[in-house]
């Protein structure tokens, strides 16, 4: 969990837009609607998830390499790398 008040704030502001999209998936399903905008809307969904994800484990990675007491350059490029990384595969 993010713990620096900005990217708790970003992550919730993430959360909050998640639910609206699947607050509109759900009436979307119970309307009837055609397959592809629904499939759209799933996309979207996942998109979203997968960004919010992405923003956590980099906020993770950081803060843990970044708290070890020999943290160093090396350090952060690993917590670089690692974070490059994590946002490639979860695009």
């Amino acid at each position: 969990m993010p713990h620096a008040p900005e990217d708790k704030k970003k992550a919730l502001l993430r959360v909050r837009r998640i639910q609206g999209q699947t607050e509109a998936l759900a009436r979307a399903l119970e309307a009837g609607e055609a397959c592809g905008p629904v499939l759209v809307q799933l996309a979207a969904i996942r998109g979203a998830v997968n960004g919010l994800m992405s923003e956590i484990l980099q906020s993770h990675i950081r803060e843990e390499l970044g708290a070890l007491p020999e943290a160093d350059d090396r350090h952060a490029q690993l917590a670089l790398e690692m974070t490059t990384l994590v946002r490639t595969y979860l695009k």
